[in-house]
């Protein structure tokens, strides 16, 4: 486990809880520093802040494919940082979690990565599944659900679908309900899975 964040307090708290839970954790105080050791990386997760100074967590992420890191990454977001957490997942990111998080949320974080590690055949097989899962959705649903795995506020989603905020966010939630999520992340990792990415 790689964990890198500028905050030494989250370094030790979610270094702490990471080792209470049976993790190896190496931390990391910017993305520089996990990079300088990007060719010696042991297998793992990379559970990596959004904002830093120096390289943010988006620049870090493609750096690491640029050189052929291929570790599953979880991006943290302490700043409600959808629209770039959004784009951290198209970028390859498992998830995103928002700090502060549960030790539960992030354990779950965590199992979906380590599934990750897994075959292409897998991949395959999460897309179908995602869009399977995706059917019990109306179109309208679905165009909500499309905005929002492009990082548009309900704002945005509403004035382009032509329907007020509340629509949208009545919408958000019943997608929700219908898809069995409990968060924004879990709706769009079935939105990419459907997709592919």
């Amino acid at each position: 486990m790689h964990l890198v964040d500028d905050d030494a307090a989250i370094r030790r708290s979610v270094g702490f809880l990471l080792k209470t839970s049976g993790h190896r954790v190496e931390t990391y105080a910017s993305g520089d520093a996990l990079l300088k050791q990007s060719n010696k990386l042991k297998d793992g997760c990379i559970l990596l802040d959004i904002r830093m100074p120096g390289m943010d967590g988006l620049e870090v992420q493609e750096a690491l494919q640029s050189k052929g890191v291929a570790l599953p990454v979880i991006i943290m977001t302490g700043h409600g940082d959808v629209t770039l957490a959004v784009k951290a997942m198209k970028a390859g990111a498992v998830d995103f979690i928002e700090k502060p998080f549960e030790k539960a949320t992030l354990l779950e974080s965590l199992d979906e990565a380590y599934r990750r590690l897994s075959t292409k055949e897998v991949t395959d097989d999460r897309a179908r599944d995602a869009s399977l899962r995706l059917q019990v959705l109306t179109a309208r649903e679905r165009d909500v659900l499309d905005g929002l795995s492009h990082g548009l506020p309900n704002k945005t989603i509403a004035y382009d679908l032509g329907i007020s905020s509340r629509t949208v966010e009545i919408h958000r939630a019943n997608l929700m309900t219908k898809l069995g999520v409990r968060s924004l992340s879990e709706a769009l990792r079935i939105a990419f899975a459907a997709q592919g990415n």
